[in-house]
Formats: C-alpha cells, structure tokens, sequence
C-alpha cells in the first residue's frame, strides 16, 4: 500500500532544500573553500533527516497515551540533538568540513519553517499536492 508524504513535512524538507541551494550560491560567490561546502550540506542532510525524525516521533506520539506520548516525544527529541552534538565534534576534531557551515545547514529547519506560507503556494502550483 502506497502512503502519500505529509504536505507539512514535504513543504519543511523542499524549504531546506531550496535554502541548502541559495546558500551554496552565496557561498560560491565568496568562497571555493570545499570544507565549507561540505559542512553545509551535512548540515542540510542532518536537517532534512531531523524533520523526518521530528515528523516521525510527532505521529508515533499522537498514538499513545498522554504520559507516554510526552516521554516518548522528549527522548526522541534528545536523540535528535544527541546526533547533531556528535557531528558537530566529529567535524570539530577532524577538519574534514566546517562546523559553522554544518550549523547553518542544519538551520535551514528554521528558516524553511519561517518560509512555510510561500513554499505552501510554490507547492500547491508546481506539484500539485
């Protein structure tokens, strides 16, 4: 059985997306520096794999029981930023990307959740969803 994506949350992973790709351009514009590429798109896959999470513990949560939703949905939020903790120091001790670069990516979440009403009409033209 085929399940359709949740609007909200494609709209939230095609923002980060459209944000990861405007700010590459930028970047491009000032830097050819290949670790700070490197650093924003880790940062853009951890966001986009954490909207998934999020969206994920959100509906799993919904099915339980108030106490248990509540338990279930924090522990799934400190696994959420328990990973993005242990990237962030992976690239700190490795210098294989930027960290800084990573932390933008990742706050691509942020900003795509600000850009919501504009991505909403984008989607609803474009992808017909």
């Amino acid at each position: 059985m085929k399940k359709k994506i949740d609007p909200t949350l494609f709209d939230l992973c095609l923002g980060i997306l459209l944000y990861g790709i405007i700010f590459q351009l930028v970047l491009l514009f000032f830097s050819r520096n290949v670790s700070y590429s490197l650093g924003l798109w880790i940062g853009v896959v951890l966001a986009i794999a954490g909207a998934v999470h999020m969206w994920w513990s959100l509906d799993r949560g919904m099915d339980q029981v108030s106490k248990q939703a509540a338990r279930t949905v924090a522990t799934n939020n400190l696994v959420r930023y328990l990973v993005l903790v242990i990237v962030m120091f992976v690239l700190i001790y490795t210098d294989f990307a930027n960290p800084i670069f990573m932390f933008c990516g990742y706050m691509g979440m942020k900003i795509s959740a600000y850009m919501n009403p504009w991505l909403r009409k984008i989607r609803s033209k474009v992808f017909k969803i």
